[in-house]
């Protein structure tokens, strides 16, 4: 298998509104090693969510070709995208995505069940507590703080062993003592379980972290080095 883990070739995206057709990706060759964390940074409006989404699945390419652990995503039906990425992937938000009604056991546990994992309960309560979680196993998102909830998000993602962790600001909500936290175990990820990150961050300090950092402007990669701090 091919050292490289995730590729676009001449990707493009465009999205049709009230006021026509709007070209938000043009033209993004990129390909990410197995392993690697990268960091997309840029303006707001710059594309950086959209080209994660892409790499995910979760937005299509209208143009060019993406490709993950050597399989053609744009050629995946809704159905094939969604067990790929169960399979596969694991996906962090800004904004948690956590199920209100679920305990953090339960929210960790249910990819592993949808998976068919038989110690799903067993594996969820390790990564909660491999979190720092391991006294709120019962507690429900409205019982915690945000940065407990993007913990849970975080142990969620993880805990099937994802090849690929995408994450999409995912200290953008939190203070700096928890949003310090969260980098930490982003990046213990990699130590741990030998998984690629793909980061979207404002934050000079988490793209510092990332062995490359990608510049996107309008669309287009404006730039592609390596971070500051090796």
């Amino acid at each position: 298998m091919s050292d490289v883990i995730l590729s676009l070739e001449n990707a493009a995206l465009s999205l049709r509104g009230n006021a026509g057709e709007v070209e938000i990706l043009r033209g993004i060759t990129l390909a990410v090693r197995r392993g690697e964390t990268l960091g997309l940074v840029g303006p707001s409006g710059s594309g950086k969510s959209s080209l994660l989404m892409l790499l995910g699945g979760l937005e299509r390419a209208t143009g060019g070709q993406v490709q993950a652990l050597d399989r053609d995503l744009t050629a995946m039906d809704e159905d094939a995208l969604a067990r790929f990425r169960r399979d596969h992937m694991g996906v962090v938000f800004q904004s948690f995505h956590l199920i209100p009604t679920m305990t953090a056991l339960e929210n960790v546990a249910t990819p592993l069940e949808l998976a068919g994992a038989s110690d799903a309960f067993e594996r969820a309560a390790d990564e909660l507590r491999a979190v720092g979680l391991g006294e709120r196993l019962d507690h429900y998102p409205g019982q915690m703080s945000g940065g407990e909830q993007q913990r849970v998000a975080l142990a969620r993602a993880a805990a099937p062993r994802p090849d690929i962790l995408l994450a999409d600001e995912p200290t953008g909500n939190l203070d700096g003592a928890n949003g310090a936290a969260i980098m930490d175990m982003l990046f213990g990820l990699r130590e741990r379980h030998g998984t690629t990150l793909v980061l979207v961050t404002h934050a000079p300090e988490l793209a510092a972290r990332c062995d490359r950092v990608i510049t996107l402007r309008d669309g287009q990669i404006d730039s592609a080095e390596k971070a500051a701090a090796e």
